[in-house]
């Protein structure tokens, strides 16, 4: 716990410009003391930080399942072929112990200011954080523990997995308690690293997320998802690009992005690309958000390797690479692909797919870079799908919603770099000649859906990307077929509960699997029906 603490002093270094707290204070373990020895607000910056740096823990699995990278490199098998690779083991847990060490930490924080009413905004703001991290667990894993989780302190080390109906109930109801109990004439958080303590910002943050927690369930219980949608929409969810919550990181201190360390390892950085499907599609809409986000390496494999000099991001010369495929020279080596480009390069120098198009390096490799977790246009397409699904969330149409969408998706993009900005005009003009399909609500669901997934892929949130694939089905993909996999020639629908929990948790692990069905990579959570 004392790491945690440190951890945390230095995570105020990121919204202050010095720090003046005693470190006797500061090195206080919570676990054995109250609030006015230890000041809540740490335990806040450290779990938005953990929760949104996410790096190795998403790339190498959905990033690839939902098609949005592709790799040959054989350490992303795991995401891109669906078969045993590098640390498997250690990433199918990673998101389980990151997400719920997140939750703890704002456990702990609410713990501490739960029976002091001035600081009522700050245990709100950490409701809201938790039910966005355990939404996320539960997403991915189906049923967890989550009414007797994070109680270890308590007494209970082997807490009851709850079904993930009764879980997504709580987390709404959570949620909207949160938000009526709002108050910005309190004490608002110090140490708040995505709204620097903006209730209002927090406020529309929190009917966001119900909005996000109701769409979930258009399949499963369309009743319920459209009672909280409503509900969602009337309380005022994000009204711009500027509500997008995000976390920046600071390399300087300490605090440097994940997904930036993960693509400059140089095996990485020398196979990662974007798919054939993400790139096939940004090119057959002429989409502006190609040049922002795309590049190719200069050629040969001294140019494809060295981190320091930028590709080529003109849209003529962008290639997605198909997912499955490797360089081990047989059937599945890339270079026997039909559409193969060739490598780049000549004699020893030779980049063998260097001429398929990668993450943007000026945007997208910066240490100190953002982390997106809830966006603006995420949630104007979700209002999108309300509305052509006949819900009342305002007199807003669906087609100004998707509108708004496509528009703010190409904007937050300058949130990652300068490099990334599309002119407004270019983007108005985007937007006006690519309306809503409405022709029939499947129609539109579908173009709605594809462009969340450019949307989420593009801003590098992996995890929801996937998961909204799970959801809505769009776009359809065609799954990979690699020998070996552990999934049978199809995409993934969760991922199995970490590996050490059939021995530390049996029996609670036990009744989950019997309820829920076969731990493995195809049973499908409660709300993701066929």
């Amino acid at each position: 716990m004392k790491k945690v603490i440190i951890y945390s002093a230095c995570l105020v270094l990121l919204i202050q410009t010095s720090c003046t707290k005693k470190f006797d204070e500061i090195n206080t373990n919570p676990s054995q003391t109250t609030a006015d020895l230890f000041n809540a607000n740490y335990l806040l910056a450290e779990g938005e930080w953990e929760y949104s740096n996410t790096g190795y823990n998403q790339l190498l699995f959905e990033s690839m399942w939902s098609q949005v990278l592709a790799s040959t490199y054989g350490y992303y098998g795991n995401g891109d072929k669906y078969i045993f690779s590098g640390s498997f083991t250690a990433y199918r847990n990673a998101l389980w112990n990151a997400d719920y060490r997140a939750a703890s930490l704002i456990y702990e924080m609410q713990n501490l200011v739960k029976d002091n009413p001035d600081m009522s905004n700050l245990y709100n703001v950490g409701t809201l954080m938790k039910v966005i991290i355990m939404q996320r667990i539960t997403d991915v894993y189906g049923d967890i523990p989550y009414s007797e989780a994070l109680q270890a302190k308590a007494g209970i080390t082997q807490p009851k997995y709850d079904s993930q109906q009764d879980i997504y109930n709580s987390m709404l109801t959570e949620v909207e308690t949160a938000v009526n109990a709002l108050d910005a004439s309190k004490t608002t958080p110090t140490n708040d690293v995505i709204y620097g303590g903006d209730i209002a910002k927090w406020k529309r943050f929190g009917y966001s997320l119900m909005l996000r927690l109701a769409m979930r369930l258009t399949k499963v219980d369309p009743a319920t998802a459209q009672t909280w949608a409503e509900k969602a929409a009337a309380g005022g969810t994000f009204t711009s690009i500027e509500d997008n919550a995000k976390v920046k990181g600071d390399n300087a201190t300490g605090f440097s992005n994940a997904n930036t360390n993960a693509l400059t390892v140089a095996d990485d950085y020398r196979e990662v690309r974007w798919s054939e499907p993400f790139i096939d599609y940004l090119k057959a809409t002429d989409d502006p958000r190609l040049s922002a986000i795309a590049e190719v390496s200069q050629s040969g494999l001294a140019n494809n390797a060295n981190q320091a000099l930028a590709g080529n991001n003109d849209p003529a010369v962008q290639i997605g690479m198909p997912n499955g495929y490797d360089l081990n020279g047989g059937a599945t080596d890339i270079r026997s692909y039909s559409k193969y480009p060739g490598p780049s390069g000549t004699g020893d120098d030779v980049a063998p797919v260097g001429k398929y198009s990668r993450p943007r390096t000026a945007v997208y490799l910066d240490r100190s870079g953002i982390n997106m977790i809830l966006t603006y246009p995420e949630i104007e397409y979700l209002l999108a799908e309300a509305k052509e699904r006949g819900w009342n969330v305002g007199a807003t149409s669906a087609a100004q919603h998707y509108a708004n969408g496509l528009a703010g998706a190409m904007a937050s993009l300058q949130q990652f770099n300068s490099a990334a900005a599309i002119s407004a005009s270019t983007i108005s003009a985007y937007v006006t000649a690519h309306p809503l399909d409405e022709s029939s609500t499947d129609a539109a669901i579908a173009q709605i859906n594809t462009q969340y997934w450019v949307a989420t892929g593009s801003f590098f949130e992996f995890v929801e990307n996937w998961i909204n694939w799970r959801r809505s089905g769009y776009p359809v993909l065609d799954p990979v077929n690699y020998p070996g996999q552990f999934t049978n020639s199809t995409i993934p629908r969760r991922i199995p509960y970490e590996s050490n929990e059939p021995a530390n948790n049996p029996v609670n692990y036990n009744e989950a699997v019997s309820r829920q069905g076969p731990d493995d990579w195809a049973t499908r959570v409660w709300w993701d029906i066929q």
